[in-house]
């Protein structure tokens, strides 16, 4: 096995093809947003469901004993339920472009986009309970979708999320292994910790070459600190619910059920980064896209690009807590939330 490196935009847009547009939604009253993740026509695609309070959509229809293999889009949203709707608008935007699986069977002339969703649970951080992405984001999502390098943290469906009582956000992280790129997206809202008990993240740990390099150690005061604090915010986080969702997208061909095992094995990143994890507060759902520009894997090679799509999941999250920025919106009926880099960074003098 080749020793993994980061693709070029360190993304999942390194799997060649595959879009990602946000829309963020931070105007007064708002803290919400949309991603979309757009891939090239032809696309397999899976997924896994883990958290005990999920907001989805289509993902049955991505089950391996399923008619449907190929996914136009996948949608990421603010807005918990509400946020589902933002998927209609990807799905006007589709058919228009003429993507979709096909239902007139005498010549193919009309489809039905398949735009699985998952959504998080930020309602009311900007103010509002009420303002939730719409078809209209999903819309502008869809047209402003591109290739190269993808903004993280406080933006898209990631511009609400909060993670352990600190501001989470988007992360995404790419890795090329055997000649094939795996890349992974991911939406950080969870109910548990990306902190060690010391107060670094866990997921610094699994960065690739120097990626991580260069960030200052936790404070001790401030990690005990944050401790104490999120032990009597608990409840809160409860009622509050939480969910981490994500897509993980190669360039290899696979198969709909191998494009839902790698779904299956991704979650391992989000227990390497996070504590606890696939909580009965959580959602979390992995979606999972394959091109198949490159040649289908053999089993050793499949099992080296499953384990570098989890380690690609537990680095997207590491990168969206420090690309988080911190918030106050008291002033607007929503919530303040500091980032790691703001509550838990040990600071320089000077």
């Amino acid at each position: 096995m080749d020793t993994p490196r980061p693709g070029r935009h360190n993304a999942i847009t390194d799997v060649a093809g595959v879009r990602v547009g946000h829309v963020t939604r931070d105007e007064p009253g708002w803290l919400t947003g949309v991603t979309v993740v757009v891939p090239p026509t032809g696309t397999i695609g899976g997924v896994d469901v883990r958290g005990g309070a999920p907001g989805t959509r289509e993902t049955d229809l991505l089950d391996p004993v399923r008619l449907v293999d190929r996914v136009d889009a996948i949608v990421l949203a603010g807005g918990s339920a509400f946020g589902l709707a933002a998927a209609d608008g990807v799905m006007q935007e589709a058919y228009a472009a003429g993507s979709g699986w096909p239902v007139n069977l005498e010549d193919g002339s009309e489809v039905v986009p398949i735009v699985p969703a998952a959504v998080i649970l930020d309602l009311a951080r900007g103010g509002e309970f009420t303002h939730t992405p719409s078809a209209a984001d999903g819309a502008r999502g869809w047209r402003e979708a591109m290739t190269g390098p993808v903004g993280q943290g406080s933006v898209g469906a990631g511009t609400g999320a909060r993670s352990g009582g600190l501001k989470g956000g988007v992360g995404t992280a790419s890795a090329i292994v055997n000649g094939v790129t795996v890349g992974a997206i991911v939406v950080v809202n969870a109910m548990g910790s990306p902190c060690a008990p010391d107060g670094s993240l866990y997921a610094v740990r699994s960065g690739l070459a120097d990626e991580f390099a260069g960030l200052p150690d936790a404070n001790p005061a401030a990690a005990q600190a944050y401790w104490q604090a999120l032990a009597q915010a608990e409840a809160m986080l409860r009622a509050g619910m939480a969910t981490t969702i994500g897509v993980v997208a190669t360039d290899a061909a696979l198969t709909k059920v191998q494009c839902s095992k790698l779904a299956e094995v991704s979650h391992d990143g989000l227990a390497r980064a996070l504590s606890p994890v696939h909580t009965a507060y959580d959602g979390d759902t992995i979606f999972t896209l394959a091109t198949g520009e490159k040649e289908a894997p053999g089993d050793l090679d499949l099992v080296h690009l499953q384990t570098a799509a989890a380690d690609c999941v537990t680095r997207a999250i590491g990168h969206a807590m420090l690309a988080a920025a911190s918030i106050d919106r008291t002033a607007d009926g929503g919530v303040a939330l500091s980032s790691w880099s703001d509550a838990l960074a040990e600071k320089v003098p000077g």
